[in-house]
């Protein structure tokens, strides 16, 4: 049987990718991109990363790009740098920007005012001080006093380490997740 032109278009993968394979770029946050064929599918299916909120796990979907590369990306982007384009980000990787062109259907420069109000400006609970940690909603001074003095015994690894450290219920620990940063 032969099948009519549009119908072979939609049933044969495009590129040689596998039908399992777009169904994972679909539905998998975490698939890591195999090749530049696949992160032009997932670009083409709307899949992008925005590079200046971008994850650890989100540049580890990249092919290529090393954890170093990502933990030093995402540092970056956490201490107020902005990346505006790919070569903002070949510079901070200290790599040509012709390396890093393949990856740019994926990738998404948007732009954040730090100075908006409704922009949230997460602080790391590690190193703000009692006047800082009282500034966010939620946090009275006792809170904050006890985040002080408990970060003594050691770093708070991430929110859910906070969490059992101070005994916070789940609603506490809900409303200030947004406003913390690791």
């Amino acid at each position: 049987m032969v099948l009519p032109n549009w119908l072979s278009a939609v049933t044969q993968p495009r590129s040689g990718i596998s039908s399992a394979v777009r169904q994972k770029i679909l539905h998998d946050p975490y698939y890591r991109f195999q090749s530049i064929a696949e992160v032009q599918l997932a670009a083409s299916l709307g899949i992008q990363i925005d590079v200046n909120q971008a994850t650890v796990d989100d540049w580890l979907r990249l092919p290529g790009l090393s954890i170093h590369q990502a933990r030093s990306l995402v540092e970056l982007s956490r201490s107020g740098v902005s990346f505006h384009c790919l070569e903002d980000i070949a510079a901070a990787l200290g790599l040509p920007a012709l390396r890093l062109k393949p990856l740019e259907p994926a990738l998404r420069f948007c732009y954040y005012d730090p100075e908006s109000t409704c922009a949230i400006q997460p602080i790391n609970p590690n190193t703000a001080s009692v006047e800082m940690l009282v500034q966010i909603p939620g946090v009275d001074l006792y809170l904050a006093k006890a985040i002080v003095q408990h970060r003594k015994q050691g770093a708070y690894r991430n929110l859910s380490h906070l969490q059992r450290r101070l005994a916070l219920p789940g609603q506490m620990t809900a409303e200030l997740m947004h406003y913390l940063r690791f």
